[in-house]
């Protein structure tokens, strides 16, 4: 991995002295600020992303225009290509994908299930599944469960949850016998930062296919699934990409392997004539194949305004910004929170660590109970982990600050 330089100034100086220096500042104030119970800091924006501001109005116009004067025209003239359109804008501006191997459908549990499926039936005479036993329980259980339904075999990558799984882990248990291997680019607890590119490689010399998911890193990691030569990708939309609760989530698979894999839940969308209610089912030639029921539109508009605001940032300057904030957060675990018994649970190295961090004591889930009381909202994670995640363009240093110090007194009320 490429280092991540990091300026003294993250440690020395005040928070409103980042903030003074912030060249992201700008975008806090395109977020909607709660007019009701007060928010003294939002740290779980890695669970769900805060909405944007213009979202209320712009939805309303939908309702009013597209869905209330258009009515079922808007089918014709937009909705039917609304999943590979933003699929398309998604895999440019957050991704690193070119156009045609995007999709924004169904849930993440239900993407990853298809396109595991699919990649465990396009390796024939491979049986095995490779995941790690610390990723989210979602996708160890889809393992599991297709492993079962398929007779195939898993195997498990018992890394370091403190870190993360690394590429001699995945060497050490694929083999010929591997069909697909899937991790976790951004780990759910730790947040450590997986070598994306080096495991990819590693997996096809192995004759496997991989599949990523890119929850955890998608809008706050730059992600280039093109050149990394990433079979397929699997990320949610409420996190850093703000789409909202439930929001619909993205599928992403390689050109060259869309007409060789088959999902297996078979539906009018991904149809090759969607409207042409043949006797039998023929798969879409391109990435629509992995579509199955009728996409969630008005679900999608929200992500829509939040990959232009990325855009418009820059995904290298979000980056940076992430850095920043993780780093901040380390130090100042380290000067308030190190000395009332926490422990640090994710890599101090930038080049390994997503946008968020996680810091452990055997009190943390009754000072969660009282923080978010306060206004002040991280997350639990059991069986004792604290998760600061930071969303680069609505979280100041001054939240950051205001947040640590608020963990700080309510742990040391509860000790």
């Amino acid at each position: 991995m490429t280092s991540v330089p990091v300026p003294a100034s993250v440690a020395t100086a005040s928070a409103a002295q980042l903030d003074d220096a912030d060249p992201l500042a700008g975008f806090r104030g395109r977020f909607l600020d709660p007019a009701g119970e007060h928010v003294v800091a939002y740290l779980d924006g890695n669970s769900l992303g805060r909405p944007l501001a213009e979202t209320p109005a712009r939805l309303a116009e939908f309702i009013g225009t597209e869905w209330g004067e258009r009515l079922i025209r808007s089918w014709d003239e937009r909705w039917m290509d609304e999943p590979t359109a933003l699929g398309d804008r998604l895999g440019e501006v957050v991704l690193g994908a070119g156009p045609g191997q995007t999709v924004v459908a169904d849930s993440t549990s239900v993407l990853l299930y298809k396109l595991l499926r699919a990649a465990l039936d396009g390796r024939p005479g491979r049986d095995e599944i490779v995941v790690d036993r610390d990723n989210f329980p979602t996708d160890r259980f889809l393992v599991e469960g297709i492993a079962a339904e398929r007779g195939a075999r898993i195997r498990w990558i018992q890394a370091d949850p403190a870190t993360g799984v690394r590429p001699d882990d995945v060497a050490a248990v694929v083999g010929p016998r591997t069909a697909v291997v899937l991790l976790s680019h951004v780990a759910y607890r730790s947040g450590f930062l997986a070598d994306a590119p080096a495991i990819t490689a590693l997996v096809h010399d192995a004759g496997a296919l991989v599949l990523w998911d890119l929850c955890h890193s998608a809008g706050s990691v730059p992600v280039a699934l093109d050149a990394w030569g990433v079979d397929l990708a699997v990320g949610c939309t409420y996190k850093y990409l703000n789409g909202g609760p439930g929001a619909p989530a993205f599928g992403y698979v390689r050109a060259g392997l869309q007409q060789r894999l088959q999902q297996p839940i078979w539906g009018w969308m991904g149809a090759h004539q969607p409207f042409g209610m043949s006797p039998d089912y023929r798969p879409a030639e391109d990435v629509r194949r992995f579509l199955t029921g009728t996409p969630p539109i008005l679900a999608m508009q929200p992500l829509k305004h939040m990959v232009e605001l990325i855009a418009e940032a820059g995904m290298d300057a979000v980056r940076e910004k992430s850095v920043l904030l993780t780093e901040r957060a380390i130090v100042l675990a380290d000067e308030l929170l190190a000395p009332l018994g926490v422990e640090l649970a994710s890599p101090r190295d930038p080049a390994e660590r997503g946008s968020h961090i996680t810091v452990n004591h055997p009190r943390f889930r009754e000072v969660t109970a009282a923080l978010w009381e306060r206004g002040v909202i991280p997350d639990f994670r059991a069986p004792h982990g604290l998760r600061i995640g930071l969303s680069p363009l609505s979280t100041s240093f001054a939240e950051l600050q205001a947040g640590m110090e608020a963990v700080r007194d309510a742990l040391l009320e509860v000790q």
